[in-house]
């Protein structure tokens, strides 16, 4: 299911070109649930370093639990992006929108600070 503008609202569409509901509803299910997952990991891991400062624990020990809870939304990110490449890029591709895929992808780009 991708979520396209139409008239300045939000709406969601499904390209079953090359696959049926079932497949394209099962991949995103899998990986709404992985990304869940790891959201559930990560707000754990901010409790815990929210208990590590209200402790006074050590800085560097601290700082180590921060960079854990940053990789981990960097994975959640790529996972969240593989899965919009996966089905909204590859049917808006098909559906003759390269321009505004292109353009949504850049500004992710941009956006990650990698330009």
């Amino acid at each position: 299911m991708c979520r396209t503008p139409t008239q300045g609202v939000w709406v969601e569409t499904v390209n079953v070109t090359a696959q049926t509901k079932a497949e394209v509803s099962n991949v995103q299910d899998s990986t709404r649930q992985d990304v869940l997952k790891r959201l559930n990991y990560i707000e754990g891991h901010l409790a815990g370093i929210r208990r590590m400062i209200e402790e006074d624990k050590y800085c560097p020990d601290v700082l180590k639990q921060t960079f854990a809870v940053r990789r981990a939304i960097e994975k959640m990110e790529v996972m969240i992006l593989e899965g919009h490449l996966h089905t909204c890029v590859a049917t808006g591709i098909r559906d003759g929108r390269e321009d505004e895929v292109i353009s949504e992808l850049m500004e992710l780009y941009n956006l990650a600070g990698r330009a």
